[in-house]
C-alpha cells in the first residue's frame, strides 16, 4: 500500500550530509519526496512509497549519517 508521511528529524542534522544520505536511502527504497532544512535546525522530510519501504526509511533516519546526531524523529 502506498503511504505518504511527514517526518521531522531533530538533533545535529544540518551541515552533516543528512539530506544527501536520506536521498540515497530513499532512492534505493523507491521512495519519492523531498527534504529541507528548517530554521530551527531540524530537517523536514515528506516521503511517499510502499509502507514497508517507508518503515525501513524511518529506521535509517533514526540513525542518520555518521557525522549526525539524531535526538528525535517525529512522524
Amino acid at each position: 500500500m502506498l503511504v505518504h508521511r511527514i517526518i521531522r528529524i531533530v538533533g545535529h542534522v544540518q551541515g552533516v550530509g543528512f539530506r544527501r544520505s536520506a536521498k540515497g536511502v530513499a532512492d534505493v527504497l523507491g521512495i519519492c519526496g523531498f527534504a529541507r532544512n528548517e530554521p530551527d535546525g531540524s530537517v523536514y522530510i515528506e516521503a511517499e512509497g510502499e509502507e514497508e519501504a517507508i518503515i525501513s526509511f524511518f529506521a535509517r533516519c533514526r540513525r542518520g549519517p555518521p557525522s549526525a546526531r539524531v535526538d528525535r524523529v517525529d512522524i
